[in-house]
Parts: structure tokens; C-alpha cells; sequence
């Protein structure tokens, strides 16, 4: 019995340690965490709105939206960070679209967990480029083969469930944007 109460005592006192020691990284490390996806976040505004120079979050709206201006303060678009659940976990992405949402300018994949070399293929500028040539209107269809309409996007095979999950995302960030259009918030 002593053997035991003092295994559990040891235990104890290693798992306080340990939480401690856990504890302490995280306070170190959170500020640094949420520094750098800052950073990340500016980095896919940019790239989805090449032409952009500054950005500024849109506030008073549920969602994280961001006006982009050019040098001379005109406003070329809207970025607006968007995610949904792939094959393997969430994928998370940056959507640009035009000032008057009927364009999307790009997207650029900010986070992924889906299979390398087959759902990571959704990085490749062959597939994420289409969104720049689809009609956005009344939404985007994920198709396997060839294009049928100006609505589509060739989805990558052996990815379809990634390729299509981004399709979603991007509708899901289209229908959002027109609502906040409508209700005059962006």
C-alpha cells in the first residue's frame, strides 16, 4: 500500500510539473502564434488582390472581412477568410473577390491537412487558378473531366473530396459576402 501511495504522489508531482513547464511554453509561445497567423492572414490578402496596397477590417459584421484599396484609396475588392472541413481536417483559405462581388480575384490556401500529393494538390496554382475564370454566379460546380460551363472548376482526380470541399468554402464565402452586399454592411 505504501508502494503505491508513494507512486502516486511521484505522479502527482511530475504531472504538476509538466502542466507548469506546458503552461509556461504557452504563455511564451501564444503571442508569437497569433503574431505570425496575423502575418499569414495580411500575406493572402495580398496575393488574392495583387494590385491591392492597403487593407482595412471591415468591422460591425459577424464575419472577418477586409476591404483592400489600391495606392490611391479606390477600393479594388474584398478578402475574406474562409473555412470548411476537407477530406482529412479543416482547410482554411483566403478569398478575394471584386468590388462589386461578381469576380473572385483568387484564392490562396492559408492552411491544409488533406493527403499529400493527392488533396494537397489543391495548392497547385492549376487547380486554386481556375477560381480566377469562374463565374461565380449562382455558385461554382466541382466537375470531373472538362469544364461544361463557365461555372465550373475541373475538380483534381484522386482529390475530388478536397477539390470539392474548396468548391463549398468558396460558395459558402460568395453567399456571405452577397448577404452583408445586401444588408449594406461591405
Amino acid at each position: 500500500m505504501r508502494t503505491v501511495i508513494h507512486m502516486l504522489a511521484t505522479l502527482l508531482i511530475i504531472g504538476a510539473i509538466s502542466g507548469g513547464l506546458i503552461a509556461g511554453i504557452f504563455d511564451v509561445a501564444h503571442p508569437k502564434i497569433v503574431q505570425n497567423a496575423q502575418r499569414e492572414t495580411e500575406r493572402a490578402i495580398f496575393v488574392v488582390h495583387p494590385e491591392g496596397k492597403k487593407q482595412e477590417k471591415i468591422s460591425g459584421v459577424a464575419q472577418e472581412i477586409y476591404k483592400v484599396s489600391d495606392d490611391k484609396g479606390n477600393t479594388v475588392g474584398y478578402a475574406m477568410p474562409c473555412k470548411g472541413n476537407g477530406f482529412q481536417g479543416v482547410i482554411t483559405l483566403m478569398m478575394g473577390v471584386s468590388a462589386d462581388l461578381k469576380k473572385i480575384t483568387g484564392i490562396s490556401v492559408i492552411d491544409q491537412t488533406e493527403t499529400p500529393g493527392l488533396g494537397s494538390e489543391i495548392l497547385n496554382e492549376s487547380f486554386s487558378g481556375q477560381f480566377k475564370t469562374v463565374n461565380p454566379e449562382p455558385e461554382i460546380f466541382g466537375k470531373k473531366g472538362a469544364k461544361e460551363t463557365d461555372n465550373d472548376i475541373v475538380t483534381i482526380t484522386g482529390a475530388t473530396i478536397s477539390s470539392k470541399a474548396v468548391v463549398r468554402i468558396v460558395n459558402e464565402g460568395m453567399a456571405a459576402m452577397r448577404k452583408l452586399k445586401k444588408e449594406g454592411k461591405i
